[in-house]
Order: C-alpha cells, then sequence, then structure tokens
C-alpha cells in the first residue's frame, strides 16, 4: 500500500472540493479554483471534512497512480488556501530585475534586457532589485515560471553569477592557476 496515498487530505475551512461521476476533482477557496483529472480506475471519496483516494487492485500502474493522485489533489487544496511562491536570487554586477505592468524586465548581462510577461494565474513581485517573487495557486505554474526565469542565467560555478533558487547552493570551482 502506498505510504503517501493512504493518506487523509483534510480539507481546510473555506475549501469546497466536489468529484464528478468521471473523477474530475473541482477544488474551489479563497484564492481561486483549480480542476484536475484523476484516473477513472481509483475512486475518490469525500467524508466528514476529509478526503481519500483508494486504488482498486495491487497492480503496477494503480499504484503509481494512487500517490500521485492524491499528492496532486492535496497540492490544489493547498493552493487555492494558502497558495505558493517561489523566490529567485540574482546575482552578479549589472544583473537586476523590474516589474513594469505584468512584465518582468531582466537585465542579465545581454545586450537586450529579456522581458517576460506573467502568464495568467501567476504573479511576479520584485521586492528589490535581485530578488523575484512568483506567485500562485497553482505549483506545477509557479515552479515551472521560475525555472523559465532562471534558465536565462544559470549560475556558473566560477563566480557563481546568474539567476538561482533562494536556498539553492552553487558549488564553485577554482579557476585557472598561471605556469610558475
Amino acid at each position: 500500500m502506498s505510504r503517501i496515498g493512504r493518506l487523509p487530505i483534510t480539507i481546510p475551512g473555506g475549501v469546497t472540493v466536489s468529484v464528478d461521476e468521471t473523477n474530475l476533482v473541482t477544488v474551489k477557496g479563497p484564492l481561486g479554483e483549480l480542476k484536475e483529472q484523476i484516473n477513472k480506475d481509483l475512486k475518490v471519496t469525500i467524508d466528514n471534512g476529509s478526503l481519500t483516494v483508494e486504488r482498486p487492485s495491487d497492480n503496477k500502474t494503480h499504484r503509481a497512480l494512487h500517490g500521485l493522485s492524491r499528492t496532486l489533489i492535496n497540492n490544489m487544496v493547498v493552493g487555492v488556501s494558502q497558495g505558493y511562491s517561489k523566490k529567485l536570487k540574482i546575482v552578479g554586477v549589472g544583473y537586476r530585475a523590474n516589474k513594469n505592468g505584468n512584465k518582468l524586465e531582466l537585465s542579465l548581462g545581454f545586450s537586450h534586457p529579456v522581458v517576460m510577461e506573467d502568464p495568467a494565474g501567476l504573479t511576479t513581485e520584485v521586492p528589490v532589485q535581485t530578488e523575484i517573487i512568483v506567485k500562485g495557486i497553482n505549483k506545477q505554474l509557479v515552479g515551472n515560471y521560475a525555472a523559465k526565469i532562471r534558465d536565462w542565467r544559470r549560475p556558473e560555478p566560477y563566480k557563481g553569477k546568474g539567476v538561482r533558487y533562494e536556498n539553492e547552493n552553487v558549488r564553485r570551482k577554482e579557476g585557472k592557476t598561471g605556469k610558475k
């Protein structure tokens, strides 16, 4: 039995979860609404403020989908009640970020500024020129957009310059040594 799949999901106050006959799970909360199609073989039940996911058999595909489906539903519940955020730091001389309406402008050492428009459902904040905060209710979209921002200038190992996650540890390398 999946250890993650067995755990019940507690539904907080202000959040409503509904499941239709095709296993389309709809979660509504104070921050918005999310929908996810769960495999029709799995059984999703709601009772007394908790949600459980059960699998019909122990075959490999059902075992694989059990924990995944439970985690996807839990991420939706947390997203509509609390939301998700990723913090990025910009390291490097002259590297900075600015927010202009719903566009994020990055100066990352290229000959031109990198302009990225916020996707629907996500917001970016720039409290300081060297910090970017990506916020949203969908965990997957927040992570993907933060990764796209980071891909413009990944941290390099010699000087550590680039865009990195807040708690990311960049392994540093020693540079070349001159001839004696």
